[in-house]
């Protein structure tokens, strides 16, 4: 299993860290961001009130004066307000909203818009208002770069007014004029900016320090279990089951840790299982190939033994021709030896016989050797062996049989190289085919035997061809299974042997054949190879 190597801003801790801080900055923000406007609707309603306090004192402070229509005193009341920290400029407009007095010398006598500045605050649909409250006096709007509040109030037609000797106001005019006092704002908005600025301050630290905290915390809780159990599986995945994931917590990541080790315990013991099945098979298999090795050597003796069988007619007849011969000649050797005289002719003629009886004698001996030969049972014997030799000893053994059931047999050999062999088990399988051969032809025909090297001489090629029945395409795939035959009287083992030996030698055989026109058996072993018994298998 590959260690995938994973970016930074894709690991579990940093999206936690991500995600606590995003919503820790959408929370402190918003609370903050409340809490600021809370402040500042504060602070404005504690300036207005104090507007409203300053314009109604400015009223209050002039009242007399106003009954009395002394103008100087009354603006001069007005100038020392202006003159007070905040106060920005001082108004009086009268009921046509013409400008009779301000602090800014270059508005008086102006005649304003009722519409707008302070008049509006008194006029709705071209018609005053009676009375207002105290959020209605007020107004903030902005010169050059600071703001300003500005608190009107209204001066009232009572009826000490209405009634004194110096003024001619009907009692039906209710407002006579207004006080405008402004103030200025720079203050305040500059103490709202600290507010606000240290007010995001905190909430900057306050996430930093909630981010720090995430941090530490996911570390702990998270990164750091969840990074040992990925380094875990990665060994596990190696094959190291002696893993164990430290469980530090109760919560689900050190539910998950011990579920990690309990899997593992799991693992070892399902591999220690599968270690021991896996062993018991291996001795299983050795045991089984064993006994299919002495069952392979007992089916090789049993068609040996087979094979001996049907040879031991033709055998029989091979060996009474010269017996026959031996008995006849040694009988006229005795008697021309009983004979009073011998002759010079009488001698020689006696050598030639008893030469005849050797040749004979020879012959005999070589066909019983390589009976006893083939029919003993001995493991395999690998030496330097000549295949065309070993060829010509099985054609000689089966010569007979062939012989009697009208079989020419077609010898075309090529010198062959040597072979790692064993020549008594290749005998048995060049026997067993030319055997099979002969029996498939019970009226006759011919077996054409030719030996050749392919594949650059690198190996020897054997083939047998019969003019016989062949073989139906759907028998071919069986014909080396053991027991598989079509002769009523036949074993099913003589082509399995061969395919046994021929693959021992680390060789291979195949059949070619088609009905009506024959069978080909081609068999191929390697020269200067390892054979399969010699490799251990």
């Amino acid at each position: 299993m590959s260690d995938v190597k994973i970016v930074w801003w894709s690991r579990l801790a940093v999206r936690l860290t991500a995600g606590v801080a995003a919503t820790t900055l959408l929370v402190v923000g918003t609370a903050a961001a409340l809490y600021l406007q809370a402040q500042q609707r504060h602070i404005v309603a504690e300036v207005v009130r104090g507007a409203a306090l300053v314009s109604d004192t400015a009223k209050s402070a002039t009242y007399h004066d106003m009954l009395a229509d002394r103008r100087a005193s009354v603006y001069q009341s007005m100038q020392a307000i202006s003159e007070q920290a905040g106060i920005e400029r001082v108004r009086i407009f009268n009921k046509e909203g013409r400008v009779t007095f301000s602090t800014a010398r270059q508005e008086t006598g102006l005649l304003v818009d009722t519409k707008a500045e302070a008049c509006f605050l008194c006029h709705e649909a071209g018609r005053p208002l009676e009375r207002l409250s105290r959020d209605e006096r007020h107004r903030i709007y902005r010169v050059g770069d600071h703001r300003v509040l500005a608190m009107v109030t209204p001066i009232y037609n009572e009826p000490a007014c209405s009634n004194a000797a110096c003024h001619a106001h009907p009692s039906n005019k209710r407002v006579l004029g207004v006080i405008d006092v402004a103030i200025s704002l720079r203050e305040i908005d500059a103490d709202v900016a600290a507010i606000t600025r240290k007010g995001a301050a905190a909430s900057l630290l306050s996430v930093l320090v909630t981010a720090l905290f995430a941090v530490m915390l996911a570390h702990r809780t998270v990164g750091r279990p969840v990074r040992d159990l990925v380094a875990a599986t990665h060994k596990l995945a190696a094959g190291d089951f002696t893993q164990e994931v430290r469980v530090l917590s109760s919560d689900e990541v050190g539910q998950l840790g011990r579920s990690f080790n309990e899997m593992v315990g799991v693992l070892d013991k399902a591999r220690a299982d599968r270690l021991q099945l896996l062993h018991t098979l291996e001795q299983q298999v050795e045991e089984r190939t064993a006994a299919l090795t002495r069952a392979q050597d007992q089916l090789v003796q049993t068609e040996k033994m087979s094979s001996l069988g049907r040879l031991a007619a033709s055998v029989a007849h091979e060996i009474n021709n010269p017996l026959a011969g031996i008995l006849t000649y040694a009988k006229l050797t005795v008697r021309m030896l009983d004979a009073d005289t011998v002759s010079e002719q009488t001698r020689a003629s006696c050598v030639r016989s008893l030469r005849l009886v050797q040749r004979e004698t020879e012959r005999c001996t070589a066909i019983v050797r390589n009976l006893l030969e083939f029919a003993r049972q001995r493991p395999l014997a690998l030496a330097d062996t000549d295949p065309a030799a070993v060829l010509d000893e099985a054609l000689s053994l089966v010569g007979h049989q062939a012989t009697l059931q009208g079989v020419t047999i077609e010898r075309t050999v090529e010198p062959l190289p040597h072979l790692r062999a064993d020549s008594g088990q290749l005998r048995q399988a060049f026997v067993n085919i030319v055997l099979n051969a002969c029996e498939a032809m019970p009226s006759g025909g011919s077996v054409r035997v030719a030996g050749r090297t392919v594949d650059g001489g690198a190996t020897v090629e054997i083939t047998f061809t019969d003019t016989g029945p062949g073989i139906p395409p759907d028998r071919l795939p069986k014909i080396f299974d053991p027991f598989f035959t079509t002769k009523e009287k036949g074993t099913g083992l003589g082509l399995s042997v061969v395919y046994g030996i021929v693959e021992r030698h680390g060789g291979t055989i195949r059949v070619e054949s088609q009905a009506g026109h024959g069978t080909t058996f081609v068999l191929r072993m390697p020269v200067g190879g390892q054979p399969a018994a010699e490799a251990g298998t």
